[in-house]
């Protein structure tokens, strides 16, 4: 493949069962993107890092997001870089304005709800202990993203069964194809 993807884990990493996990070990395009703490994130850091790794890119890159990281694409889109991304997967997004989100991350809030200027597809579930099917909608909308709702999936993690996740691979390389063509 002809493309070039940054995942990007939510709080807490993303461990050896999730799809992120198994999607980098299946494809060497693929790479993660390093955070120097992943327990209590502070936003201003973390989209600087976001930006570097973009900058490093050969070509625009798709972002592969999940849960928080959702909200970092969303805050890094709103700084001001000059980097291009090709479009961005966004993977059950959190909604950091919940009551029953963790309070250990800084500078999350609000959720920015401005469009995102470059192609996206949110892929959400109906029953996420981090974010309702209607606050997703709510983010897909005002992201400008096609919203994919995949049924009750839990936080799409591998707690909730989605290691591998092949439906999810498959839509990721079809997102790919679509804005790198």
């Amino acid at each position: 493949m002809d493309f070039e993807v940054l995942t990007l884990p939510g709080l807490w990493n993303s461990g050896p069962l999730h799809w992120q996990t198994h999607w980098e070990k299946n494809h060497p395009w693929m790479r993660r993107i390093a955070h120097r703490d992943w327990e209590t994130p502070e936003r201003a850091e973390w989209v600087r890092e976001l930006d570097a790794a973009i900058a490093a890119c050969q070509r625009p890159p798709v972002l592969a997001a999940h849960s928080l990281s959702c909200t970092l694409v969303s805050y890094w889109a709103a700084s001001g870089s000059a980097h291009k991304i090709a479009g961005a997967f966004l993977v059950a997004p959190s909604d950091t304005e919940a009551p029953s989100y963790p309070d250990c991350t800084s500078g999350f809030q609000p959720m920015p709800m401005a469009a995102l200027p470059f192609p996206s597809i949110v892929v959400a579930s109906t029953k996420d202990e981090y974010v309702s099917a209607e606050r997703a909608q709510a983010f897909a909308a005002a992201w400008g993203g096609k919203l994919v709702l995949i049924g009750e999936a839990g936080h799409i993690n591998g707690d909730a069964g989605y290691g591998p996740w092949p439906e999810g691979e498959r839509m990721l390389l079809d997102f790919c194809r679509q804005v790198q063509a």
